[in-house]
């Protein structure tokens, strides 16, 4: 056999282990690095879980006390004054709602779209409420003229916007919890 053939199967001999070792280190290395990745991965979102999930749920504690607080019989109880013109006790009514929003309004980060659109129709809906019962009554009436119609809308209306968006709340936190 000439040299260079023994010389050539000596190598081969040599490289071909040496080539197997090298891919089957290699193929360990990239499975162990990619499970170490994994599980920072895993764990950088436990901790922004951690982090984002007593934000959030305090976001949904939020926006129940916004709505609560704008619900139009506890705007009445808590605005109107005795001797109030209707006038006067619906601005001060859309104010207060106004007001409200924009104390809340940075809670939108915190929850989904959705949600968000929902509350600003309970919103909405509690300031149509007003216009309404202000619509049905004498341009010139006084505030408790206006809390009769505005109650007696709600009663006729049953559930209203800020029912509804309450429900939208529990649901969507619910969610968040499970």
């Amino acid at each position: 056999m000439p040299i260079w053939l023994s010389t050539l199967l000596e190598i081969i001999k040599v490289t071909v282990p040496a080539l197997i070792v090298f891919l089957t280190v290699r193929s360990l290395l990239r499975a162990y690095f990619n499970k170490e990745y994994q599980l920072k991965v895993l764990d950088q979102n436990q901790q922004n879980q951690d982090t984002t999930l007593p934000l959030k749920l305090q976001a949904y504690e939020r926006l129940s006390l916004f709505c609560e607080r704008i619900a139009v019989p506890n705007l009445l109880f808590r605005i109107r004054q005795e001797g109030m013109s209707a006038q006067v006790l619906r601005m001060q009514i859309l104010l207060a709602i106004q007001q409200e929003y924009e104390h809340n309004i940075t809670q939108q980060v915190y929850v989904s779209p959705q949600l968000w659109e929902i509350i600003k129709m309970s919103r909405d809906d509690s300031v149509n409420t007003i216009a309404l019962a202000m619509d049905s009554i004498p341009a010139q009436s006084d505030g408790k003229a206006l809390v009769e119609a505005a109650m007696q809308l709600i009663q006729q209306r049953g559930v209203t916007g800020i029912d509804k968006a309450l429900q939208a709340i529990k649901k969507e936190a619910s969610l968040l919890l499970s």
